[in-house]
């Protein structure tokens, strides 16, 4: 049996002000580490907001080779002293030029690296990101694989499915749901934990974007689909869980799709 206490963290960032955002998510590491937690998963582009006034200069977003100097050593700091991992979405300038939608995994040894670069760009992301490779990306915390995703990748099955393949025992999605978007955010994550036997994990942003409110919604389901744990539109709130391996094994006996599945 492996298992793991995860926590979907959520709070309104400073628009633009990466400082801010990388302090309050030193905080948010802290509270997670008080509760249990091993893992805090934040919101789509929480460094900056999810807000296009945020992403319009490249040249201000934080650069892939900043990650491991001032930008986020208060975050790492703080993870390294509370030993807890922390998934932190972030517009990223990299090296080529190019700007991606990423999730950085800070390590509870203080490390960080940008680890998944979201595929799936929707409209209006467009104009400022280039999508992230195919691929499945699964990073290891306390021996459980997790499967990551950013917001609109939930959204397509084999995604997910993917993720699954590859060996998560759960997919976890930094996301921003707009006002008006949450019935496809609710049907959605459920929905890929049952057609997979994972865990879903999602931490929602809270804000505006454009003046349209951001809906928060931390949730995580179980692998059968069901709501185990969630928050509404709370500032710093955090839905916590325990992953556990046992708990899939079995479901996966009985919920077979991930097997039954036809690749050709």
């Amino acid at each position: 049996m492996t298992r793991l206490v995860v926590a979907a963290g959520q709070a309104v960032p400073v628009v633009g002000d990466v400082a801010a955002n990388v302090a309050r998510a030193a905080e948010m590491t802290r509270q997670a580490a008080a509760r249990g937690a091993r893992l805090l998963v934040l919101p789509e582009a929480f460094l900056t907001g999810y807000e296009p006034r945020a992403f319009e200069d490249a040249d201000a977003l934080p650069h892939e080779d900043d990650l491991a100097g001032d930008l986020l050593a208060p975050l790492r700091a703080a993870a390294a002293a509370a030993e807890v991992h922390v998934l932190v979405s972030t517009p990223l300038h990299r090296s080529d030029g190019s700007v991606t939608l990423s999730l950085v995994l800070v390590g509870a040894d203080g490390a960080a690296h940008a680890a998944y670069d979201k595929q799936h760009l929707d409209p209006t992301e467009r104009a400022w990101f280039a999508p992230g490779g195919p691929g499945t990306s699964v990073v290891e915390v306390d021996g459980v694989p997790l499967g990551l995703a950013i917001c609109y990748d939930s959204r397509f099955p084999e995604h997910a499915a993917a993720a699954a393949e590859a060996g998560a025992l759960a997919y976890v999605v930094s996301a921003a749901y707009l006002e008006g978007s949450t019935r496809g955010r609710d049907v959605a994550l459920a929905a890929r934990a049952l057609d997979t036997g994972t865990y879903v994990v999602m931490a929602g942003a809270l804000g505006e974007c454009g003046g349209v409110p951001i809906t928060g919604g931390s949730s995580v389901w179980g692998p059968e689909g069901h709501l185990l744990a969630s928050v509404a539109d709370d500032d710093g709130a955090l839905a916590l869980a325990v992953l556990d391996s046992d708990v899939v094994a079995e479901v996966r006996t009985r919920q077979t799709m991930h097997v039954d599945r036809r690749r050709s």
